[in-house]
């Protein structure tokens, strides 16, 4: 079963690769979005060789006693050029790495940030991913897919501190960084990171700044209740897994969840009705979403995963 869904999430990632979006040259930039706060912003649609896998968030914490970085991009390049760039803004040591999820997007990069003396810290349910098929899996898909950004001699890393509560305050200089497991939603090891004396909350792939949220296997019933939970945050800012900040949180926040929503009625009663999944998906009203940027590379999948998620959670 775990041989299959790792396959299948090989899959999906391929399939979204293939959206047509034009190819790239990267660029890791820091941008300060508050003071002495910095992300950077990879680019619209998957992770190819044409953009050097360059397509999810980063950020990083200038605390005045050492650097705090949140994810750690899709490949070790990647996360050299982002080393380049938190020199170019300050001579602080990076001391630690939080890591959202462990997707490949935002992992890849974490040898590099051990290669400098980062502690890594994540959520202890990572450590049943990077033992697993899929893990195995996906860097074999990426280095096919991502060569020659990703090699043979990029690893999945682990971390060095694995949390294991529901919130965990970080303390660095000046800053308090509330940490807290907000899945399984996304993933099993959610985490999200917020900055309470600057209203900012960076929420990983949980959250979408204005376009489809990819589902993939995941709980989208609890990533319900996660959202939830953020929007309690009254956070001013959210910097999402991928896209622009959000200065309008509660609204995108609630778009993201609105959507998984509709995803699990209109694809729960078809599965309820033992309806087929081509016609329910004909069937459905996505008028609301279908303008959104993805929807036409990743919507038909994720309604097809709520499809099979629902038909195991429907009463025998």
């Amino acid at each position: 079963m775990i041989a299959r869904a790792a396959l299948l999430c090989v899959a999906t990632w391929a399939a979204c690769a293939g959206a047509q979006y034009p190819a790239l040259k990267s660029k890791v930039e820091a941008i300060e979005v508050t003071p002495r706060v910095y992300y950077v912003q990879g680019a619209a649609g998957a992770a190819t060789a044409a953009n050097e896998g360059f397509n999810s968030n980063a950020g990083f914490v200038a605390t005045g006693k050492g650097i705090v970085v949140i994810d750690a991009l899709g490949s070790p390049t990647l996360a050299e050029e982002l080393i380049a760039e938190i020199r170019r803004v300050t001579t602080q040591p990076i001391r630690h790495v939080i890591v959202t999820h462990y997707h490949a997007d935002h992992i890849y990069g974490l040898q590099a940030f051990k290669a400098v003396g980062a502690t890594v810290i994540a959520y202890a349910s990572g450590r049943d991913y990077i033992n697993s098929d899929t893990a195995r899996l996906r860097l074999e898909a990426s280095r096919q897919e991502l060569f020659p950004w990703i090699d043979e001699k990029t690893q999945v890393v682990a971390a060095d501190r694995w949390l294991d509560q529901e919130e965990t305050t970080l303390r660095v200089g000046t800053f308090d960084f509330r940490i807290r497991h907000v899945g399984p939603a996304h993933t099993p090891e959610d985490l999200v990171v917020f900055l309470p004396k600057r209203g900012l909350l960076f929420a990983g792939d949980l959250a979408f700044q204005g376009r489809i949220p990819f589902v993939g296997q995941s709980d989208s019933g609890q990533w319900i209740e996660s959202l939830n939970r953020l929007i309690d945050f009254k956070a001013q800012v959210v910097i999402t897994g991928h896209g622009p900040p959000s200065t309008d949180a509660v609204a995108d926040l609630t778009l993201t969840r609105d959507y998984l929503v509709h995803l699990r009625q209109t694809m729960g009663s078809a599965a309820r009705d033992l309806e087929p999944f081509d016609e329910a998906y004909a069937r459905a009203d996505w008028s609301r979403f279908e303008r959104m940027p993805l929807f036409r590379a990743v919507n038909r999948m994720n309604a097809y995963n709520t499809y099979l998620l629902m038909e195991q959670q429907a009463p025998k």
